[in-house]
């Protein structure tokens, strides 16, 4: 295939302009992505339950299990991605669909939950028994170092990686993020100044919103490929040789 033919139109036949559709995905790179996110927070949830105190990690579970689960969810909408014949226009998101569930619903929980988790971890006393004339050795700001993964999540939804960034607009985008952003923060503090009912408010407020944010975003790309298809100009019939 010719490199111009992968070039997109973008005024329809309507002489306006046509939405910008996501580019192209490799179902095989999130298909593998579905594993790693449903067996690493699984294994981790399953690891905590083990330890016999699950109480003591607050939701952190029940996050990790949102992630685990959500890449199922996701991985059945990249399963369904067909642009062959009999597409219709379902099919032809399967994979944006399936990116905007895992980046909100899988990654976004991981990364809330692994801060606190990673706190309570270090300073569980059923997971590190206290000997007498033990030292306590605090951790310090290096109890932040898995913070710094949301970073480059940050930068990914916001330089134009990320699904979203073709479902909303710019400053939406940054509202978002911004508000991810400062949820998984301010429920990190809840939990380092050990109130719980406010960490639990926090992660349902980000849960929710990222939940709605998925609904959203589903049904305006299967809206945004109605447009295009029907307003794409059809391509000029091949001259014969």
């Amino acid at each position: 295939m010719s490199k111009a033919s992968k070039v997109r139109p973008t005024i329809g036949s309507n002489g306006r302009a046509l939405p910008v559709l996501p580019p192209e995905r490799d179902e095989r790179v999130w298909a593998k992505l579905v594993r790693v996110l449903f067996y690493t927070p699984g294994f981790l949830a399953m690891l905590l339950f083990k330890t016999g105190e699950p109480e003591a990690f607050g939701i952190s579970v029940e996050l990790l299990m949102l992630s685990s689960i959500a890449a199922i969810v996701g991985g059945i909408f990249i399963g369904s991605q067909s642009s062959g014949a009999g597409a219709d226009r379902s099919s032809q998101i399967g994979a944006w669909s399936g990116a905007l569930v895992l980046e909100l619903l899988a990654v976004v929980p991981l990364l809330c939950a692994v801060p606190s988790l990673f706190h309570e971890l270090a300073h569980s006393r059923l997971l590190h028994a206290v000997a007498p004339g033990t030292i306590d050795t605090k951790l310090g700001a290096s109890e932040l170092l898995p913070m710094v993964a949301i970073l480059p999540f940050m930068l990914y939804q916001l330089a134009g990686f990320g699904t979203l960034h073709f479902v909303v607009s710019r400053q939406v985008n940054w509202a978002i993020n911004i508000g991810i952003l400062g949820l998984i923060i301010a429920s990190y503090v809840a939990n380092r100044e050990g109130d719980f009912t406010a960490e639990r408010g926090l992660v349902m407020v980000l849960v929710v919103a990222m939940a709605i944010t998925v609904f959203y975003g589903v049904l305006k790309l299967r809206e945004m490929q109605a447009i295009y298809d029907a307003q794409c100009p059809q391509k000029a019939p091949k001259l014969a040789a």
